[in-house]
């Protein structure tokens, strides 16, 4: 994880984030590229006359609120012992971020709410775990510090997007103090068993344990939660897919109340 994609943005679990992305970097001598995107079009009005304008008032309270992030943000990394960029920008924060994601490792995301943008969190990760091709980490705002070299969950289901999130996790998971790969349910015909997982890390000289757990009530995103609680895990490592095509429902159940609740950071790809 050499290069570092970290979304930056005013809100509460922007700190969280931040110190994700530092400490990621730290452990594998990488570089955080921070981008902050300005949605301009949201602040864009129309009179039906003389076409579209941005109110020159708000236009200056924008300018000062990127002015007080970029300060903020490049006040904190100048004193830290990791490289770093800046960017700001006015588009689709979706979009400038997958833009942007061709020639990094990883990108840095947050779960949140915020008037800066229209997305909700599950919108934004959405787009950009669809369209990125490289890994997300979604960083709750509730979580102070990011541990690189602490055990690591592998929710494992057997599907495409699980693999690729293995795949893109290596880096991650060989600087990991333990490897758990954790399956709820038996994996569908033709989808990969979980000793598939364990022996891909093996080939990678990643040594891994096996924990299937049985069915029961309780909601399998809620089972591996508690499994990596139990565990003491730094992040969990899954895939991020559902099967319809709006938006709003763009993820299956399990990833879908992961994203909405999990305590612990997850590492996602599709």
């Amino acid at each position: 994880m050499k290069s570092i994609l970290l979304h930056v943005q005013s809100d509460a679990g922007m700190e969280a984030r931040l110190q994700a992305a530092l400490a990621i970097a730290r452990a594998h001598g990488g570089h955080v590229s921070c981008l902050h995107v300005t949605p301009i079009n949201l602040y864009i009005v129309s009179d039906g006359v003389y076409g579209a304008y941005l109110m020159p008032d708000f236009a200056a309270r924008l300018d000062k609120m990127e002015a007080k992030i970029r300060a903020d943000i490049e006040g904190r990394l100048k004193n830290e012992d990791v490289s770093f960029d800046y960017q700001q920008i006015t588009g689709d924060p979706a979009q400038e971020l997958i833009s942007r994601s061709a020639l990094v490792d990883l990108i840095v995301l947050g779960r949140y709410h915020h008037q800066e943008t229209r997305y909700t969190p599950l919108t934004l990760i959405g787009d950009v775990l669809n369209n990125a091709r490289v890994p997300v980490l979604v960083q709750p705002q509730e979580k102070a510090a990011f541990d690189p070299f602490g055990s690591a969950i592998v929710a494992w289901n057997g599907s495409l997007e699980a693999a690729n999130a293995l795949r893109g996790a290596l880096p991650m998971l060989r600087k990991a103090s333990a490897v758990h790969v954790v399956t709820v349910e038996e994996p569908e015909e033709n989808e990969l068993p979980p000793l598939a997982a364990s022996e891909y890390l093996a080939r990678h000289d990643i040594k891994s344990e096996l924990h299937p757990l049985t069915k029961s009530e309780i909601p399998v995103a809620e089972a591996i939660v508690s499994t990596a609680q139990v565990m003491k895990a730094a992040y969990i490592v899954m895939g991020g897919y559902g099967h319809s095509r709006a938006r709003e429902y763009l993820f299956g159940g399990v990833t879908r109340d992961l994203l909405a609740g999990s305590p612990i950071p997850l590492l996602m790809a599709h």
